[in-house]
């Protein structure tokens, strides 16, 4: 799967779009109240016939949670981390039973790799600098075949999630559609 966010700036209020058609695959709208956000929700704008809910993921910000398929789980049970300040590692897992993702960030982009960084199952690329002679790039989101078959919205989310707490750490960028200066 490759797909695009259609707002640039604000990825927790966007369509996720499919590179292929430019068909609208998810909606993320997100819930703020005087603290700042609450909830955000994913929406399967392509449901399963038959399906009661098109919500098919949701971070509650307040709580620390992640909720996948109608399962709701807290981030320090799904993440664990390794090593140092310069060695520090990030790993995710839904359940004993899933594959564990180590996820990276680098100039730009996040990687979640299984197998101690041998395999790629995933990229979020997030260019968010803006251009003065020309279009700001769209954030890009790529998933393995492998991420996609159990842990799509896993990893849509956990990705969403790091992005947002990334950008709530820097002091350049815009934090969830409000300015952090």
């Amino acid at each position: 799967m490759e797909a695009f966010f259609d707002n640039k700036t604000n990825i927790i209020n966007a369509h996720i779009c499919a590179v292929r058609d430019d068909a609208v695959m998810y909606t993320l709208e997100t819930k703020f109240e005087f603290g700042g956000r609450v909830r955000t929700v994913l929406r399967d704008e392509n449901p399963l016939p038959g399906s009661s809910s098109a919500v098919v993921g949701a971070i509650n910000w307040k709580d620390k949670t992640i909720e996948a398929n109608g399962h709701k789980r807290k981030c320090e049970d799904l993440r664990r981390t390794t090593g140092f300040l310069f060695t520090r590692k990030q790993f995710w897992r839904w359940s004993s039973t899933r594959i564990e993702y180590e996820l990276s960030y680098t100039h730009e982009e996040w990687k979640a790799t299984t197998e101690e960084g041998k395999t790629t199952a995933g990229t979020f690329i997030t260019p968010f600098r803006p251009h003065l002679f020309g279009p700001s790039k769209r954030p890009i989101i790529k998933l393995s075949q492998t991420a996609l078959l159990e842990d799509e919205v896993f990893l849509l989310m956990v990705f969403i999630y790091e992005e947002v707490k990334r950008q709530d750490r820097t002091n350049t960028s815009l934090s969830g559609g409000t300015s952090s200066w």
